[in-house]
């Protein structure tokens, strides 16, 4: 009697794609042990068998779009025993780096017919890197589109493609955050969390969607879903690997060290790519930080299915007149938000960016 193992039920994203097979047809498989991975535009994760047995039969290919609850594999159940000896066999004819390997690594040793052996890695432990892999195969014209770039690629054109994008544009002056930033980032490091400007920003943005509430939601044909959490996306970049958006659930409920704490701990995983599905789900607004990699202005695209999407530029000392024209110098920054024509008009944009604002100059 076969069974299937079918694709998890919970997951976000556009798209999802089977990327890799780690299992072969006809292998023996333990009970959950990872047979598949499947890549989103978000996260990279693994398929376990709920079953032990030999799988029988593989149904969705390599590269093939997959759904939630979608069958990509028969198996025959049976138990599986292992014994020492071929344990130990196994150990010692795999390369120490193969259990070191990511995911993204792995990927693109398989895209451009590489072996584990032939790349001398550059990390801790002399585990492989992306880079050391690019580098060994710079004689290459072309480089393949990794599974996540296609896949941000195809989310993008989808979010361009479904809802009309406007984006306003205000400056604001962040004296006062350094200001309490200056008193405070000894304390908070002293209890080992970073106290960076971004943390000021998201609940400055959760101050803006309070006001302007129907720009924390989702639209369907016959109406708005505005929703009552206030759950804040950060766009991080992962270099050459892409980007990934970790969600700070509950803004509302957070303080600013909650919320630091919360943002350096999702941060910390993703660049190590140890994000959960669930960390990067249930967005109702996303901020992209553009301006630390020196940006001015931006006009970030919507992270669907949300609203609505906030972009910050560089921060820099520029020239202003005050009172009595008098001329000053004060840390600036652009502040942007792109958000859906369908939703909401300009001037309640307007009114988001406004409060936005006045949060982050009175701090």
């Amino acid at each position: 009697m076969k069974q299937e193992i079918k694709m998890p039920d919970q997951q976000e994203g556009t798209e999802s794609v089977l990327s890799s097979w780690l299992k072969k047809q006809g292998e023996l498989i333990s009970q959950f042990e990872p047979i598949a991975e499947v890549t989103t535009d978000k996260v990279t994760m693994e398929i376990a068998s709920p079953y032990s047995g030999e799988l029988i039969e593989i149904i969705k290919k390599e590269g093939e779009s997959v759904s939630p609850g979608e069958v990509i594999a028969f198996i025959a159940p049976k138990e599986v025993s292992v014994s020492k000896s071929e344990i130990k066999t196994t150990s010692e004819s795999a390369p120490t780096e193969q259990s070191t390997l990511s995911p993204a690594v792995r990927r693109l040793l398989k895209e451009k017919g590489l072996d584990v052996s032939q790349v001398k890695g550059s990390g801790p432990g002399g585990r492989i890197l992306i880079e050391d892999i690019e580098k060994f195969s710079s004689n290459s014209k072309r480089t393949p589109h990794s599974v996540v770039r296609k896949s941000i690629a195809n989310h993008m054109v989808t979010s361009i493609k479904t809802a009309p994008h406007v984006t306003t544009v205000f400056d604001c002056d962040f004296s006062k955050v350094i200001e309490h930033r200056e008193k405070h980032k000894e304390e908070f490091q002293q209890k080992g969390v970073k106290l960076s400007f971004t943390p000021y920003i998201i609940l400055a943005a959760f101050e803006g969607l309070k006001a302007v509430p129907e720009l924390n939601s989702k639209w369907h044909e016959g109406e708005l879903e505005i929703f009552e959490e206030y759950n804040i996306g950060v766009a991080t970049s992962l270099g050459k690997e892409g980007l990934i958006v970790p969600v700070i659930k509950n803004v509302e409920s957070l303080s600013l060290y909650e919320v630091a704490q919360s943002l350096g701990e999702l941060i910390e995983k993703a660049r190590g790519g140890a994000l959960a599905p669930k960390e990067v789900q249930g967005g109702t607004f996303t901020i992209s930080n553009h301006g630390m990699t020196g940006s001015l202005i931006a006009t970030p695209i919507i992270n669907q299915p949300q609203s609505g999407i906030l972009g910050v530029g560089k921060l820099e000392k520029r020239v202003v007149v005050g009172e009595d024209d008098k001329i000053l110098i004060k840390p600036k920054a652009y502040v942007t938000l792109t958000f859906d024509h369908r939703v909401m008009d300009g001037t309640r944009a307007n009114d988001f960016l406004s409060r936005f604002v006045g949060v982050i100059e009175s701090w």
